[in-house]
């Protein structure tokens, strides 16, 4: 993908999933970049390179401020916000938010295999109760009910040095995201272009109540990638190219 001029002065701000930080993010970001488009991605408070800022009061109001922070601080007009996994459910309230104080900033919301939350909804409304359970058990057993640790990278389709990478620099998430209320005005909300990437090889479970739904609402562009959970890791180019053809629909 050539380098080249954006004159749109359209932004793509990538926003990581459970467990993940910015580093996730690593092989994607020069392809953006390399593309002309000024990208950038955020780490949450409580995890990634910010792991030491996990506290009990560390909740979804924490983690929107972190986006919201970084678009004001980079002075950035319009915007494509990429949401991955559980942040589905973070861009969703950040989209109410900055519909309230700035209409018109965000240019298209993209959620990467995420979560497509309903006001009210909690990160963990759609998962099975066995899910729910296990998340409970093993948050209390590992930190008191603090955070829970990361699974595995290879029920993200990853295997060899990608599992490995990704295992080395998973951190456990703050436990309290995965209760909380979510807030927003869907109408608010849905009046941004949405798209929806499903990637299909292997498909997660937890993931499941969304790309049904995504298949049945009218408003969403629906993109498929035949990779795992983590099309960051396990197919940069592919995503790029993706996330480049929804930021060229912004021009």
């Amino acid at each position: 993908m050539p380098a080249s001029h954006d004159p749109s002065g359209t932004a793509i701000v990538l926003v990581h999933g459970s467990w993940h930080g910015a580093w996730c993010w690593k092989r994607v970001l020069p392809l953006l970049r390399g593309a002309g488009v000024d990208t950038h991605a955020v780490t949450l408070t409580g995890v990634g390179e910010r792991a030491h800022l996990l506290s009990p009061t560390v909740g979804i109001n924490t983690h929107i401020q972190d986006v919201i922070g970084l678009i004001e601080a980079e002075e950035l007009e319009r915007v494509v916000l990429v949401g991955h996994s559980y942040a589905g459910n973070l861009i969703t309230c950040v989209a109410d938010r900055l519909q309230r104080a700035h209409p018109g900033l965000l240019q298209h919301l993209v959620y990467l295999d995420a979560g497509v939350p309903d006001p009210g909804n909690s990160w963990s409304t759609p998962h099975s109760a066995e899910t729910v359970a296990k998340r409970a058990a093993e948050a209390q057993r590992s930190s008191g009910g603090l955070s829970f640790p990361p699974p595995d990278a290879s029920v993200f389709g990853l295997d060899g040095a990608d599992r490995d990478w990704v295992n080395r620099r998973q951190t456990p998430q703050p436990y309290r995201l995965y209760h909380e209320t979510l807030l927003f005005d869907p109408a608010l909300v849905w009046s941004i272009p949405h798209s929806f990437i499903d990637c299909t090889n292997p498909p997660l479970a937890t993931i499941d109540a969304a790309r049904k739904r995504v298949r049945s609402e009218p408003g969403w562009t629906l993109y498929e990638l035949a990779t795992g959970h983590d099309p960051m890791v396990s197919a940069p180019r592919e995503l790029a190219q993706l996330l480049l053809k929804v930021h060229s629909s912004c021009r």
